[in-house]
């Protein structure tokens, strides 16, 4: 005769017990996701992303790396004060590296004012600095005399050439799929958010897990 009510008991305590469980399953979801929408919204905020920065950095290294091998390049040649002047004022095609210089700078500021002011996310402006460098190089290689100036007439072409194509892969590869893949897990964090606030508006409250305390039997 007492197995009844020591059941009620033991169902009574089991059914305390897994309310917290129950609890944390409508309130950590919900904050799970709410953490996740605002990391992204944060970074956001905080401008362009990560890997879209480390883009930006390649290319200025692209800049300052070209312009280190054509002061170099000036070195070699007997004093930069001369070589300047001769390959700057006394400008030939056939046989000055300044536009190759003029080349990089227009990659960077074109590139930098896409994808780093303008936050384009598209592949048109990395593709005109590429098809433009790849186009004046090969020019410059048929037709003007630079391979018969030495090691550099080898060099500052085929580094500008490489770095160009690898700034290419690196946006088309690397930058955009990212930035579209996070995009798209914010989206579906925030659909799931908003779906757990309608179906859960609210916590449940403890008292709505509790049975009467004493009830009649067959009431």
């Amino acid at each position: 005769m007492n197995r009844v009510p020591g059941d009620a008991e033991n169902a009574h305590s089991s059914s305390v017990e897994s309310c917290p469980s129950l609890r944390d399953v409508h309130s950590i979801n919900p904050a799970q996701l709410m953490a996740r929408i605002e990391s992204y919204e944060g970074r956001e905020k905080k401008g362009i992303s990560d890997v879209r920065r480390t883009f930006c950095l390649f290319v200025t290294f692209d800049l300052l790396f070209i312009t280190l091998l054509w002061i170099i390049e000036l070195n070699v040649k007997g004093g930069i004060e001369t070589t300047l002047e001769k390959e700057v004022l006394q400008y030939d095609y056939s046989s000055s590296y300044f536009d190759i210089f003029l080349l990089a700078v227009f990659r960077f500021k074109v590139l930098i004012l896409a994808y780093a002011m303008c936050r384009l996310r598209h592949w048109w402006a990395i593709a005109f600095t590429t098809a433009v460098t790849s186009a004046f190089l090969l020019a410059k290689v048929i037709i003007s005399k630079l391979f018969s100036q030495g090691a550099f007439g080898y060099v500052l072409p085929i580094i500008s050439f490489i770095l160009a194509w690898i700034e290419t892969w690196f946006l088309d590869f690397k930058v955009l799929p990212q930035e579209a893949e996070e995009e798209n897990r914010f989206l579906i964090a925030q659909d799931a958010s908003e779906r757990a606030a309608l179906l859960h508006p609210g916590v449940l409250s403890d008292g709505q897990f509790y049975s009467p305390p004493e009830s009649v039997a067959g009431s």
